[in-house]
């Protein structure tokens, strides 16, 4: 099972530049990076967590140009949006976005996507809740197409656009991995429609395994698992890797520089005993 460090990098915490270094320098496989386009001062959306909002979820960069300055100063870490919301994302752009990241990178991109949760923040960027999910089924689609054939179009209800020619393409062959997150039976069945992975977040385990039998059993196969927000608990990992996980992403809370660095070499520590 591959170790990640997943995060929400922000305007006050560890820059970009020397998390994505001091991750690749600690043996870590990837940087797992959350996306919010930005908060609506009135919410009515319920913090799934409970409580109040968190104050990193006001101070987000934009992932895809995280993701590029952390392409610039690595050479092996996956680059891997967890997720991004792609229903408030224009289709054309975000495929060219990605396609340029997995580029730089040498094709180490990893495309997580979702629908989200905040109702005010995807109605300020024109999408109807009731209508999410299907638009997230066509952007999906059409980005694949985007990534995949020369010219491509792309004729849905939501998104339409006539034979196009979009560079540069994706180093990954027939394109990056896609991971959908979630936690619903319209998750799992988007999950298989798609042929894609799932990301999710650190539920407890016997759930996990009611997702992922419904996974295997819908899908016929084994389906590629990630996870977002792992704990730095090695018992949940010895469990998540039981239940099949590729990949998990421990949480690095966002701090500071020095204060960043010294729990990801407790981090660092703990995985390599946990590897022995």
């Amino acid at each position: 099972m591959k170790f990640g460090i997943s995060t929400f990098v922000t305007d006050d915490g560890i820059d970009p530049v020397s998390l994505a270094t001091a991750i690749e320098e600690r043996g870590f496989d990837a940087l797992v990076i959350a996306e919010h386009t930005h908060i609506p001062a009135s919410r009515e959306s319920a913090y799934p967590m409970g409580g109040e909002l968190p104050s990193i979820y006001y101070r987000t960069l934009d992932p895809f140009v995280t993701l590029a300055a952390a392409a610039a100063v690595t050479s092996r870490i996956e680059l891997f949006t967890g997720i991004a919301l792609l229903i408030q994302r224009d289709p054309i752009i975000t495929a060219k976005e990605a396609a340029s990241i997995d580029l730089i990178s040498g094709g180490r991109f990893v495309f997580g996507v979702g629908a989200g949760w905040n109702i005010e923040e995807l109605r300020h960027h024109g999408t109807d809740p009731k209508t999410r999910g299907a638009l997230l089924d066509e952007r999906i689609e059409a980005i694949r197409e985007l990534w995949t054939n020369e010219p491509a179009e792309y004729h849905g209800r939501y998104v339409d656009f006539d034979s196009s020619y979009l560079r540069p393409k994706p180093v990954q062959k027939p394109h990056p991995p896609i991971y959908i997150g979630g936690d619903s039976d319209a998750t799992v069945k988007r999950v298989i429609r798609h042929e894609a992975g799932w990301i999710s977040n650190p539920l407890p385990v016997e759930h996990l395994a009611k997702r992922i039998e419904q996974l295997r059993s819908g899908a016929g196969h084994d389906v590629p698992l990630a996870q977002f927000g792992t704990p730095a608990d090695p018992e949940y990992w010895r469990a998540v890797e039981d239940l099949g996980f590729g990949q998990v992403a421990l949480l690095l809370p966002t701090k500071p520089l020095d204060e960043s660095l010294r729990l990801l070499d407790e981090y660092a520590a703990k995985v390599a005993q946990y590897r022995g």
